[in-house]
């Protein structure tokens, strides 16, 4: 049997207003971002998620079969399918606004060689809870990789959305967060002293971005950098999705506890180089492996 990742997280469209005052829709969410990278770079990939039967609902799976993305569940679990209303900055960078609602109908996990989940989806109840029971019955069986990438915008901040995101990262084999994510959940700590306490909760390496500033692979014996690619940016949506989805790429089938230092620079450079396709075109539009 051919073993795949399992993808688990919202899908949503994404409302883009532009700098130029232009707006448009794109196919989106955490989590279908980082199936569709992932299924680009030729991975087998079946996602776990929810939309509506309405229009939105149905470009969301017309965008995902496209890329070769198999559904575990029935997804139209959702009165109207969820929408991100994106600001572009003048740097590229985006501002976020929600219409999002979270459950699962049903999961089939099967047995995946890699897990991953991400965002909103572990989070915001009631999904939150049905993620993590599924979670339970999967550790020790396969890689679970957890992308904090943390909305406040729809989850809020305070204790009990950290609390929620250390009983993820507890549950993890991997996290990732971006130094704004460590900012927004620890702003008494430093970025380092805020991976380190990610760490402390029982994952095997903790993974930090900081946009263009490179990224760092954080363990118990060592802290391993890479650059990130000079690149002109359109804008910054699904980069960290597609940086997670090239992690596990490159980490596919591989444990986590025996790379060394140069196979960690090998794997944080092919996330890099994917992200710097994405954010090289406008919305997430993650690379395919020919053009890595």
């Amino acid at each position: 049997m051919c073993r795949d990742a399992l993808v688990i997280g919202e899908a949503l469209v994404d409302i883009v207003h532009a700098a130029d005052g232009t707006t448009v829709e794109h196919a989106g969410g955490s989590a279908a971002n980082v199936a569709v990278a992932l299924a680009r770079l030729g991975r087998p990939v079946r996602f776990a998620t929810a939309w509506s039967d309405d229009a939105r609902g149905r470009m969301l799976a017309e965008h995902l079969a496209r890329a070769g993305v198999e559904l575990a569940t029935d997804p139209v679990v959702l009165e109207r399918t969820a929408t991100a209303s994106a600001t572009i900055g003048a740097d590229g960078a985006a501002s976020y606004d929600f219409d999002l609602e979270w459950r699962l109908g049903p999961v089939e996990p099967g047995q995946p060689v890699a897990v991953h989940v991400c965002s909103i989806g572990v989070v915001l109840e009631p999904g939150a809870g049905q993620v993590l029971e599924l979670l339970g019955g999967l550790r020790g069986t396969t890689t679970i990789s957890y992308d904090v990438n943390a909305r406040p915008a729809i989850t809020g901040t305070g204790p009990d959305v950290v609390a929620q995101v250390e009983r993820m990262a507890a549950a993890a084999d991997l996290v990732k967060a971006s130094d704004e994510d460590l900012a927004t959940l620890y702003p008494a700590l430093d970025v380092d002293a805020a991976a380190r306490h990610l760490l402390a909760l029982g994952p095997t390496a903790v993974v930090v971005t900081r946009g263009g500033e490179g990224a760092t692979w954080v363990d118990a014996t060592r802290a391993v950098e890479v650059a990130s690619l000079p690149v002109e940016v359109a804008d910054t949506i699904g980069a960290g999705d597609t940086f997670g989805a090239a992690v596990v790429d490159a980490l596919w089938g591989r444990p986590l506890d025996g790379l060394s230092t140069s196979e960690v620079e090998e794997v944080l450079a092919h996330a890099a180089r994917a992200a710097a396709v994405t954010v090289s075109r406008p919305g997430a539009d993650p690379p395919y492996r020919s053009e890595l």
